[in-house]
């Protein structure tokens, strides 16, 4: 049965509906005269068996409905209304990498390409802009995924309605069944194919592909990725494309499965329809067999890497059985990870009292239908053999010594509250994502259930788990046939054989289980006596009140049922990057981490860790412009002592010093991979070179890392902690609770605040304009590069229109950068334009365009986004570019608004700002009305050559000259035919 353990908590989250505003109402789709008769067909034609449970005693999920066309194409469809009026796809391939020989590697990920690109009755990039009108975003809404075992197409159609829903349904069965495999096509794809495999070349992929080999040795998994080679790719040509997808692509491998505001009958007559004359060319070929772990090949390897740090990976790889999967199977999933749960607090409580490894886990996996394998992953801190010494002993004190009941249970009740949490909110489960797990279960060859079955079964599962069993699956999980180790090094350490031997080496068992602590909330003094409520108001337009107490603390309140049994609470204080000047170091880059583990009051992690097991109590911890915020998803049986833990950190806050030493290891750890790629350059400073260097984006280098010490970060902290204002967002299921009492004996008990404000820190400057491209350098491949061109555009609150109609200005940047630099040259795997507006600041917006590329094309990037810049100066778009731009995104909001997370990420500091409200409302129509005129206004307001800021990053030793030679001595790109267009 399919289980997603428990995900990262989100930072917002999603819900209140406006008073008329948000929410899309979709008439139901009623079958036409078109979509009338396939209906009837797919009824009698399609065997309504349960497919997905053959063999099985699950609980069905009966809120799915199954068939099987007589061609063999399955089907599983289901109405859902989340978020309103949209329609999720997916189209499951039982074809991936592993099904390629030697001279096809990487075309199951090229024929994925190419299917996008459109099919045989259509023109060449057509259907993206069919779909683009239809309000789709490519790459988000339309896209792709090729693994070893599958590859799965995806559409999530947003405001559905007959004629665009049986026309996606046409044009994706058309690429899918008759992809445009020509010369051309072929070229363009290749090129965007060796674009990707250059991008994410490195030392990264060079580990991965090394230990996968060395790991998977004997089988296809360890030599099958699916990006493939270059030499294979090379040769790739439209014939042998075409005759892999003759082979693979067929009806009784396909897996049609479609969830949305829809009539499931009319789904499943849309499945007939378009899929069920597909006919089949000759037998079903036979899967490849993907082999077993040889115990024969080696079981040690050391991988040497220049400035690398040290890593570790420990597997014991057992061969993987095909399982019906059944109760008793859920039973064993359940027990298996109770027993990796088990080993993994154990690992993390070494971690935290300062053992040999910076961070250690375990993982158990069914790895491709290649390999059941437990995995421990290990990032030493200075010497790996102790490190990989006291992980071994940990796992055989696992093995050896049964676990406590109590131990049992806390892991048992963590599974438990999420999978209720998920029970409480099934009605808001996005289709998207019911549509993804219904493809992922069909690949691991499991069913689905409904989340009361879930919960149910798990009831019965853990009352099962006691200490004797526990120690039996530990044991199998962590006994294999096949045992091997990777060492990853930035030097020699000894090589294959001082890694085989730490591997031989006697094992001690650790006994590194957790003390015994009692915490209790009682434990937490009081921050104050409760607070008086100064004044409730509603707040015009949305169905929220603003409540303000005595001491300065301002709330707002959304009581609604669109998540029913959830409450979302975030909690901003003081002034965020505002309250450090632009010039003053200081310690901004350590709070994420650090500042929710240094602890409250009189606990510290362990002791939080077991007041919250098995309750929806967070902290979650992050820094905008002008706050800094703690945000949590709780439900509302816990949310007074969530609202407890959040006022305690603010008012009684703890400073143990492990934490902040353990945060400054693994910065260290990881400083010298801040240069090995482009992309890694570009994720640590670029923010800081867009604003001028401002010292609350740079990023810190090495000696300031060094220098952190408990002492520095309390004294950077201690201040912010304790500033104001405080405004706090409660929006969810509120019926049952007394959430005024709640605030006014917490956050409302607090004292009145002071404001950090310094006058150095109230605005933000863009990167100085240049004449030619800056440059920055990187140590890794030579044939990797980045351009970025950006123009400063604004921020603040006073002139948001320009702000949306900037959002559309750089869709459209966007699409034609798509259409010249990947589409037709194949130069880029993903080049980006982003608008960035903050409201936080009335300064510091620019408009960013860039891309990674090879040296060669750096002048091809700028020539081309210079053309584009000023193409949007001198004309008009059309009225058709301009809806195919516009309209995803005005569909993106609509989706969004149907959630809580939308409305609290837009109303932060609406207690304050009566202007943060009538933004938040006016987003939709502010969208709707952007004119072309509009566009072109502000391309000539912003993109203006005079401000313009450039950076190129290349490899270490080359100038632009340099890369420039290497462009004019290239071919020029194939002309593929154009896929944009004006």
């Amino acid at each position: 049965m399919f289980y997603s353990p428990a995900r990262q908590p989100l930072r917002f989250a999603p819900s209140l509906l406006l008073a008329g505003a948000a929410a899309l109402l979709l008439v139901p789709l009623a079958a036409d005269a078109q979509t009338g008769a396939p209906v009837a067909k797919a009824q009698s034609q399609a065997k309504n068996s349960d497919w997905l449970y053959v063999g099985s005693d699950i609980p069905r999920d009966t809120a799915w409905q199954f068939g099987v066309l007589p061609n063999g194409v399955r089907y599983a469809v289901r109405n859902n209304g989340v978020p309103p009026g949209q329609v999720s796809i997916r189209v499951r391939m039982d074809v991936g990498s592993m099904f390629e020989t030697e001279k096809e590697r990487g075309y199951a990920h090229l024929l994925e390409h190419l299917t996008f690109r459109g099919s045989e009755h259509i023109p060449d990039g057509e259907a993206k802009r069919i779909w683009q009108r239809f309000g789709v975003t490519f790459g988000s809404d339309s896209n792709a995924q090729t693994t070893p075992t599958q590859t799965v197409y995806q559409l999530d159609l947003p405001s559905v309605t007959a004629a665009n829903l049986d026309e996606s349904m046409k044009l994706l069965s058309g690429m899918i069944r008759e992809p445009r495999i020509s010369e051309l096509a072929v070229a363009a794809e290749r090129g965007v194919v060796m674009s990707e495999l250059r991008e994410s070349d490195g030392p990264q992929k060079r580990i991965g592909d090394a230990t996968n080999a060395h790991l998977f040795a004997g089988q296809l998994l360890g030599d099958r990725s699916p990006i493939g080679t270059t030499a294979s790719l090379g040769k790739a040509s439209a014939t042998s494309v075409g005759a892999f997808h003759n082979r693979w692509y067929r009806p009784d491998r396909a897996v049609v499965v479609i969830v949305g505001d829809a009539d499931p009958a009319v789904l499943a007559g849309l499945v007939a329809k378009y899929y069920g004359d597909w006919k089949a060319d000759g037998p079903n070929p036979a899967d490849p067999d993907f082999g077993k772990p040889d115990p024969k090949q080696p079981a040690a390897r050391e991988i040497v890497e220049a400035n690398q740090p040290l890593a570790l990976t420990l597997a014991m790889v057992r061969p993987w059985k095909k399982r019906v999967d059944t109760v008793e199977n859920t039973r064993r999933l359940y027990l298996e990870f109770i027993a990796q749960a088990l080993v993994n607090r154990r690992l993390e409580n070494r971690a935290r009292s300062g053992g040999s490894y910076l961070v250690a886990t375990v993982e158990q996996e069914y790895v491709s239908r290649s390999a059941d394998v437990t995995m421990a992953s290990i990032v030493p801190l200075s010497d790996w053999k102790a490190a990989l010494a006291d992980v071994r002993g940990v796992i055989a004190d696992a093995t050896k010594n049964p676990p406590s009941q109590a131990d049992i249970d806390r892991e048992a009740n963590e599974i438990q509250a999420f999978l209720v949490k998920e029970f409480e909110n099934a009605r808001n489960e996005p289709g998207a994502r019911l549509a993804d797990d219904m493809v992922r279960a069909v690949d691991i060859n499991e069913t689905v259930t409904s989340p009361q079955g879930q919960v149910d079964m798990f009831k019965a599962i853990r009352a099962s788990a006691t200490p004797k069993v526990m120690l039996d699956i530990s044991k199998a999980i962590f006994a294999a046939p096949v045992t091997r180790v990777v060492l990853t090094a930035p030097t020699a350490a000894g090589g294959d054989a001082a890694v085989l031997a730490a591997l031989k080496a006697p094992v001690t068992a650790r006994d590194d289980r957790l003390a015994t602590v009692k915490a209790d909330f009682k434990q937490l003094p009081a921050v104050g006596q409760p607070g008086t409520i100064t004044s409730t108001n509603p707040i015009l337009g949305l169905r929220a009140e603003r409540i303000e107490f005595a001491n300065g603390v301002t709330a707002l309140v959304s009581n609604n049922k669109v998540e029913p049994g959830k409450v979302r609470v975030n909690v901003r204080f003081g002034t965020g990057n505002r309250s450090v000047a632009a010039d003053a170091p200081n310690l901004l880059w350590t709070g994420d981490y650090a500042l929710v583990a240094s602890g409250i009051g009189p606990w510290g992690q362990n002791e939080i860790d077991q007041l919250t097991n098995g309750r929806q109590i967070q902290m979650n911890f992050a820094i905008d412009d002008d706050a800094f915020e703690l945000s949590a998803e709780s439900k509302p049986a816990d949310l007074a002592d969530q609202m407890r833990l959040m006022a305690g950190k603010l008012a009684q806050p703890r400073w143990d010093p492990a934490p902040i030493e353990r945060l400054r290891i693994g910065y260290l750890t990881g400083y010298n991979l801040n240069d090995a790629t482009p992309n890694a350059v570009l994720d640590r400073n670029l923010r800081g070179w867009l604003t001028n260097n401002d010292a609350r984006w740079a990023a810190p280098d090495k000696a300031q890392i060094e220098a952190l010490t408990p002492a520095a970060f309390r004294a950077f902290w201690e201040p912010r902690l304790a500033s104001g204002p405080i405004e706090v967002q409660i929006f969810g299921d509120l019926e049952t609770v007394d959430y005024k009492k709640i605030l006014a004996e917490t956050l409302g008990a607090l004292p009145p605040r002071q404001t950090l404000a310094p006058p150095a820190g109230q605005r933000v400057d863009f990167a100085k304009h240049v004449t030619a491209p800056e440059i920055a350098y990187h140590r890794g491949e030579q044939g990797q590069a980045a351009a970025m061109t950006a123009w400063p555009t604004g921020g603040g609150l006073a002139n948001l229109r320009d702000a949306r109609g900037l959002e559309v200005l750089a869709a459209i940047f966007n699409d034609r950068l798509f259409d010249r630099l990947r589409a037709e040259q194949g130069a880029s795997y993903g080049p980006v334009v982003d608008s960035h507006w903050p409201t936080g600041f009335d300064s510091g917006g620019y408009l960013l365009v860039g891309s990674l590329l090879a040296p060669k094309d750096l002048d091809r990037f700028y020539g081309i986004a210079r053309d584009i810049a000023a193409d949007l100066v001198a004309r008009p778009v059309s009225a058709d570019e301009l809806t195919r731009n516009a309209v995803p995104i005005r569909e993106q909001v609509a989706r969004a608004s149907t959630g809580n997370v939308y409305w609290m990420f837009l109303l932060e500091g609406a207690t304050r700002d009566p202007r943060v409200a009538a933004a938040a409302l006016s987003i939709q129509d502010d969208i709707s009305a952007v004119t072309a005129a509009d566009v072109q206004r502000l391309a000539r307001q912003y993109l203006t050559p005079a401000r313009q800021w450039s950076l190129a990053i290349l490899p270490k030793g080359m100038t632009l000259a340099d890369a420039s030679a290497l462009g004019a001595a290239a071919p020029a790109p194939a002309a593929a035919a154009p896929v944009g267009g004006r």
